[in-house]
């Protein structure tokens, strides 16, 4: 009796399961990542600039603070009043070189912009990878034993 082309002992099933378990995961795997990558990929402007607009203004003084000190801005966009709250206790060091600052939301919006494209170019290049391992495992879970019955393959 033959098995996937294994002999039928408790191994060889054994392997079998690992084997199906295997294309299980990373077919799964491949919906999830494909997802994702499409929408790094598909997330326009507009959408970034509301995701980086509501983050900020959930976030403490502090880390506020820190990323106008690290990207070296001040305030988000030029949107409201608040613009101007966030200008006057701005702590980057821009501030002290020069009149104006750079708003932070520009820096933001250039920087998620680039990430977005490599991460889902990146995700895509790999998701396709993870189909041929699908494929590879189902090829060779299938695979004829060429000792049990040699004309198979003619």
């Amino acid at each position: 009796m033959v098995c996937g082309g294994f002999a039928c002992s408790k191994n060889a099933l054994c392997a079998l399961n690992v084997v199906y378990m295997y294309m299980i995961i990373l077919g799964l795997v491949f919906i999830f990542q494909f997802g994702i990558s499409c929408s790094c990929l598909a997330i326009n402007r507009s959408k970034q600039t509301d995701v980086i607009n509501a983050s900020w203004w959930v976030m403490s003084n502090k880390t506020r603070d820190e990323l106008e000190r690290s990207f070296d801005c001040c305030g988000l966009f030029n949107l409201t009043t608040l613009y101007q709250q966030d200008y006057a206790f701005c702590t980057a060091i821009c501030k002290s070189r020069s009149p104006t600052c750079q708003m932070c939301g520009e820096k933001f919006l250039k920087h998620s912009d680039e990430a977005l494209k490599i991460l889902g170019g990146v995700g895509l290049f790999f998701s396709f990878t993870e189909i041929l391992g699908v494929w590879l495992a189902m090829r060779f879970r299938n695979q004829k034993d060429p000792r049990a019955n040699p004309s198979a393959f003619l």
